[in-house]
C-alpha cells in the first residue's frame, strides 16, 4: 500500500508533469550566414596573394544567438534564433571567397596555405547586432594588413570599417536579412581600400 506520504508524492509529480506537459515547445532556428558577392571576377594575373587570416570575435559575439540592442545599451542575445555558425567564422569564409572575386589578388589563401602569401589581413569582428529602437542593424570589422614581402614587411593598412542598413522590423528574418546586408557593406569598403593600397 501507498502511505499518504506517498500519495501526496505522486500527486506532486503528476502536477509537474502536467505543467511542463502544457509549456508550448519553442524549437530553436538556424540562419544561414552567407555573404555572396553580386558578380565575381577572375583572378588577377601577376597580382599578389593574400593571406585572409582567422577573424576573430569581439567581446560579446562569440555567441551564435542574434543580438540587439535595447533601449538601455544592453545587449540581448537571442535563445532561439541564432546564426548556424559563429558569426566570426562565417563571415571570415564569407571574406576570403569575396576578396577572391574581386579580381585584385593572384590567389587568396586561408590559414595553413601551402601558397607563399605576399599579403595578410588579420582582423576581429567588433560589432555585428540590430537596433530595432533606430530601425538599423550594424556591423564594424577592425584590421590590419600586412607587407609579408622580405622587402617590404611592414603594416600596409590598419582601418576599420562600419555599415548600417535599414531594419524593417524586429522579426528574426529581417534582423538575419539585414544583418547580412551590412555585412555585405562593410565587404565592399574593405575592398575600396584594399584595391587603393594596391594602386600605390
Amino acid at each position: 500500500m501507498i502511505g499518504r506520504r506517498g500519495l501526496l508524492a505522486v500527486g506532486a509529480l503528476g502536477l509537474a508533469g502536467c505543467g511542463l506537459s502544457e509549456r508550448p515547445f519553442a524549437e530553436r532556428r538556424q540562419w544561414p550566414l552567407q555573404v555572396i558577392r553580386p558578380t565575381g571576377l577572375l583572378p588577377r594575373n601577376g597580382g599578389p596573394v593574400l593571406e585572409v587570416r582567422d577573424l576573430l570575435a569581439g567581446p560579446g559575439l562569440e555567441a551564435r544567438g542574434l543580438q540587439t540592442l535595447q533601449a538601455d545599451g544592453s545587449i540581448r542575445v537571442a535563445f532561439y534564433e541564432e546564426w548556424a555558425v559563429p558569426p566570426a567564422q562565417a563571415l571570415e569564409d564569407g571574406l576570403r571567397q569575396w576578396l577572391a572575386q574581386a579580381g585584385l589578388f593572384a590567389a587568396v589563401a586561408g590559414p595553413g596555405s601551402r601558397i607563399a602569401a605576399d599579403l595578410a589581413f588579420d582582423g576581429t569582428l567588433t560589432a555585428f547586432w540590430a537596433d530595432p529602437s533606430h530601425g538599423l542593424a550594424s556591423a564594424t570589422i577592425a584590421y590590419t594588413v600586412i607587407d609579408l614581402r622580405p622587402v617590404a614587411r611592414r603594416v600596409v593598412v590598419q582601418s576599420s570599417q562600419s555599415a548600417s542598413v535599414a531594419l524593417p522590423s524586429a522579426d528574426a528574418a529581417d534582423i538575419a536579412r539585414a544583418l547580412r546586408d551590412a555585412a555585405a557593406a562593410v565587404f565592399r569598403q574593405i575592398e575600396a581600400e584594399l584595391a587603393g593600397v594596391l594602386k600605390r
